[in-house]
């Protein structure tokens, strides 16, 4: 598929998401993929190796979430090859991102594509999550696929403010994980995802982290 091809298939999707951008935010998105192409030959970052299928796959689906998101401060854990972080990064440059991951080889190629694409609201962290020790807590912690909803808001506990919001990507909309739910987490919404061109389920899990001392509503 050709680079003009690449933008309308980028453009038409974000336009049924009702999310349009400006040309220059859609071609940072479209370089970002690009250079996951270039590294993958060598660092096999992602399974998905066509273009046109991480334009649905990486951007498109990493997107969904953007209206959903109610912190300026997100930490995206098991970010891999920098989903749905660097997306999100590129759209929203008024939130401060941190991508963790303690996998060093797609570490350093997120190091490499924040400096050639000078997203300054992006910060690269080598290191695993449960030893992860932050300067500052999180307003939002995200996942996309990293392991089962339990143990995602386990291993991020210590890294988020009381009131925190969690948001976990998943597929088929998790029943069994939702119910394994516990104090001091609360879940606030499920929400539906819609996808364009992909013919699969895509949901994302909105929990609040809800110590003794403090309410969310619901």
């Amino acid at each position: 598929m050709s680079r003009t091809e690449l933008f309308e298939l980028l453009h038409q999707g974000l336009i049924k998401m009702n999310q349009p951008l400006d040309r220059h935010l859609e071609a940072q998105l479209i370089r970002y993929i690009e250079l996951i192409g270039q590294w993958n030959r060598v660092f096999n970052l992602t399974a998905i190796r066509d273009l046109d299928t991480m334009v649905t796959r990486h951007l498109l689906d990493s997107l969904t979430i953007v209206p959903y998101i109610k912190g300026r401060t997100v930490l995206d854990v098991g970010t891999g090859a920098g989903l749905p972080g660097i997306p999100l990064a590129i759209v929203m440059p008024d939130h401060q991102f941190i991508l963790l991951d303690s996998n060093q080889k797609k570490t350093r190629f997120l190091q490499q594509t924040c400096y050639q694409m000078r997203l300054k609201n992006v910060r690269v962290v080598h290191d695993r999550v449960e030893d992860y020790q932050p300067e500052q807590l999180f307003d939002v912690v995200v996942s996309r696929a990293f392991s089962t909803l339990r143990e995602f808001l386990s291993m991020s506990e210590h890294l988020v403010k009381p009131g925190a919001q969690f948001l976990a990507m998943k597929g088929v909309y998790p029943l069994t994980e939702l119910q394994e739910i516990s104090k001091p987490f609360k879940v606030i919404n499920t929400h539906q995802l819609f996808v364009p061109n992909l013919d699969a389920e895509r949901h994302v899990v909105d929990v609040a982290y809800v110590p003794e001392t403090e309410t969310v509503d619901g």
